[in-house]
């Protein structure tokens, strides 16, 4: 979904807006949260607000169940800060980026060792 000039700007803001109030969230769950992204609609009605967790399985389903149920007042908090007509729906997103990144390098070590070893023999 291309996004326009205004969309990309809305989005970097709840971006900042969004990173902020979630550092600020007292719900143990939360672990090592950091929002990756937002992309907007194109009418500012819906946010995809993406993010990654460190941690391990469990640590991430916490995480996403804390964000899912802190999310009224997520958006409370981006309709304070922002001046839009409608504060958009909030959708939180694990951003798989760096694992899928993560993978790919360890492919290709792998690829590159039995490259080595063929030669080697």
């Amino acid at each position: 979904m291309p996004q326009g000039p205004r969309a990309e700007r809305v989005g970097e803001g709840f971006r900042e807006i969004l990173a902020e109030a979630i550092q600020k969230l007292k719900d143990p769950r939360i672990g090592f949260v950091t929002i990756t992204g937002v992309k907007v609609s194109h009418d500012l009605r819906v946010a995809w607000v993406y993010f990654t967790v460190f941690g391990d399985a469990a640590a991430k389903a916490g995480s996403r169940a804390a964000l899912r149920s802190a999310t009224p007042h997520l958006r409370h908090e981006l309709g304070r800060q922002i001046r839009l007509k409608v504060v958009p729906e909030l959708r939180f997103e694990e951003d798989d980026t760096l694992a899928t990144g993560q993978r790919i390098d360890r492919i290709l070590d792998q690829l590159h060792h039995e490259e080595g070893a063929s030669h080697d023999a």
